[in-house]
């Protein structure tokens, strides 16, 4: 028997999407519309959040915000925040559908997964016309939930809050949060299961946090492949994961 009843993973950077590229795009090129060109470890650091969290989230770091009232004459607003993020929104849902590729072992994992039993849940930080476009897209190249919630199915409450995997495992007809797994790549995903009570899993290759494509991770030398992976893996542990999988595989493991 297994000792869980459902797996609930994150979309970008867990299962599709290898190294969470499409919303980083989106964040640049949305802040650059307002003059600032934000780097990647200030685009990455709220990564997992509901995507206006994440906005504000950026707009509240101290580089970018003295940059704002530099430019703006005045410290952003909440308005500002909104028109940040319609910049953003129209950004990525423009480059979505070339983002939606499984990562590697995706497909075949799941439906290992389904055949011992396990339902398979997402929450994600997308929006519901996001996800519109991500899941059909994904589903075409052999990756589908069973479930999907986005922020907009719990009144715009997105993650760490742990509104989306109760949807989950609503649908699911589960009851019990210690027998199922919450899956992501970002430490906003690993709170979001923390706070659901469940255990949860920092997936390491391909994740918003390692940042890189499949091709750079490639490149690495062993050494200092190592190297990263450790540091991503300290960084899940800090946030309170249960589990380091270095890819979605390592989930047949725990089971």
């Amino acid at each position: 028997m297994s000792r869980f009843d459902a797996i609930i993973f994150d979309w970008a950077g867990t299962t599709v999407d290898y190294g969470s590229f499409a919303p980083v795009q989106a964040f640049i090129k949305a802040f650059e519309e307002f003059g600032i060109t934000p780097t990647i470890e200030e685009v990455r650091a709220p990564m997992g959040m509901l995507k206006i969290d994440h906005i504000r989230t950026m707009l509240s770091m101290e580089r970018i915000r003295n940059l704002w009232y530099q430019i703006h004459g005045a410290p952003f607003t909440e308005q500002d925040v909104k028109e940040v993020y319609e910049h953003s929104e129209t950004a990525i849902l423009e480059i979505l559908p070339d983002f939606a590729a499984p990562k590697p072992y995706v497909p075949e994992t799941i439906e290992k997964l389904r055949s011992l039993g396990l339902q398979i849940g997402s929450t994600t930080g997308y929006t519901e016309q996001m996800m519109k476009i991500v899941a059909p897209k994904a589903a075409e190249q052999g990756y589908a939930p069973d479930f999907w919630f986005s922020p907009d199915d719990v009144g715009g409450i997105g993650r760490p809050y742990p509104y989306m995997i109760f949807r989950n495992m609503e649908s699911m007809h589960l009851m019990d949060v210690r027998r199922v797994l919450k899956v992501g790549d970002t430490i906003a995903d690993i709170k979001e299961g923390k706070n659901a009570g469940m255990p949860t899993a920092g997936i390491l290759e391909g994740s918003s946090v390692l940042a890189l494509t499949e091709q750079q991770y490639q490149s690495l030398t062993p050494k200092a492949r190592t190297h990263c992976l450790y540091e991503i893996e300290q960084t899940f542990k800090t946030a309170g994961a249960d589990y380091i999988l270095k890819d979605i595989r390592d989930i047949l493991n725990l089971l």
